[in-house]
């Protein structure tokens, strides 16, 4: 009978939860948004994979790890700050977290089992939004419809075939050339007029969006009972 050897004790005694959290949410930034699995997280942990289970039961946890780690990388709005400038902070941070870790989108609202730090921001959003003349309906629709563009916006610019002047450019002289030929003449105007002017930066769209989404918002909130 043969058995795996044991780790030596060095790696059993420097493993923790957070360390194996951590790990596994820099090798699926790395590997442009695959989770590691359970062998190969373990062999860059430098232990057997059964070490693992000592931390996190089974994958199902250690993903419920990996998403409580990017909500703790939120900004949460502070008691008293203005619903609007709180949800505007928060929805930039949330950007900037999932941009990070693009595999998280699809997992953020998944989770059976929350972490602490998801349970928090939830709690944090809902409770600026109910201390400012939301009820809860209204900050349940509220909540939704921001995480619904956040989460949008970020797959759209991540899935962009540019990321500066530069390469729009070369992305636009064929669009533009066909757009010419079949006749898409309003296709040409947007890019002509908007797109490749300088200075143009997609990023801006998003705080367009943002703001007439909080304006809206704005003018709802009385009416949700």
């Amino acid at each position: 009978m043969t058995t795996e050897p044991a780790d030596p004790p060095s790696a059993r005694g420097t493993l923790s939860r957070e360390k194996v959290v951590r790990t596994a949410v820099a090798m699926a930034d790395a590997s442009g948004g695959k989770v590691p699995s359970t062998r190969k997280l373990a062999e860059q942990l430098g232990v057997q994979a059964m070490a693992l289970y000592h931390h996190f039961r089974n994958k199902d946890a250690l993903l419920d790890g990996m998403v409580d780690l990017v909500f703790a990388e939120v900004e949460l709005p502070a008691e008293g700050d203005d619903w609007k400038t709180a949800m505007r902070r928060r929805a930039a941070s949330m950007r900037e977290a999932l941009v990070r870790h693009p595999w998280a989108i699809a997992l953020m609202d998944s989770r059976a089992n929350a972490g602490m730090a998801t349970l928090r921001h939830h709690n944090a959003v809902i409770g600026c939004l109910r201390a400012q003349g939301f009820a809860v309906a209204g900050a349940a629709h509220a909540f939704s419809l921001l995480d619904a563009y956040i989460y949008g916006f970020v797959l759209q610019e991540l899935a962009l075939p540019f990321e500066s002047p530069g390469d729009l450019q070369e992305v636009a002289a064929p669009i533009l050339e066909q757009a010419a030929a079949e006749g898409f003449p309003h296709l040409a105007e947007l890019a002509v007029e908007h797109a490749l002017k300088p200075g143009y930066d997609y990023a801006d769209e998003f705080w367009i969006g943002l703001d007439l989404i909080l304006d809206g918002l704005e003018q709802r909130r009385g009416t949700w009972t």
